[in-house]
């Protein structure tokens, strides 16, 4: 497990932008749960998650015309049950961190990989979740 001192800004970096953290297996389950969309965010310290996967949402949510829900995030080597959790509702994915869903009434619709976020840039991966927004979100 990371130490909280490492994981703490990076976590803000999402939470500081409305971001709600899922730390538990249960507040997964709750927030997967309620209707609508849920952008959730598998948070990581690996450098693509700093340099592409947050900046890219962060864009994304910031540029949308048509937006989630709920904006969620959980941090993988952090927030160890929870991740566990959500990965269960990201089958046949396997694990990844970064990584990026987009869940409608409980249902993945959506899923950007670790791969599909390493080597490109925040814009790319801001558009990736803008068209999937138009598509799925009011």
């Amino acid at each position: 497990m990371y130490p909280a001192e490492i994981v703490i800004p990076m976590k803000e970096e999402l939470t500081d932008n409305g971001f709600i953290e899922l730390q538990t297996p249960e507040e997964v389950e709750t927030s997967l749960a309620q209707g609508g969309t849920n952008l959730l965010v598998i948070n990581s310290v690996c450098g693509c998650s700093a340099g592409t996967a947050r900046p890219g949402v962060l864009l994304a949510v910031a540029n949308a015309e048509k937006k989630p829900d709920h904006l969620t995030t959980s941090f993988a080597g952090f927030d160890l049950d929870a991740v566990s959790k959500v990965r269960e509702h990201l089958l046949p994915y396997p694990p990844s961190s970064p990584s990026i869903a987009l869940f409608k009434d409980g249902k993945l619709v959506h899923f950007i990989e670790r791969h599909m976020i390493e080597g490109r840039s925040a814009q790319m991966i801001a558009q990736n979740l803008i068209a999937a927004f138009d598509e799925y979100c009011n």
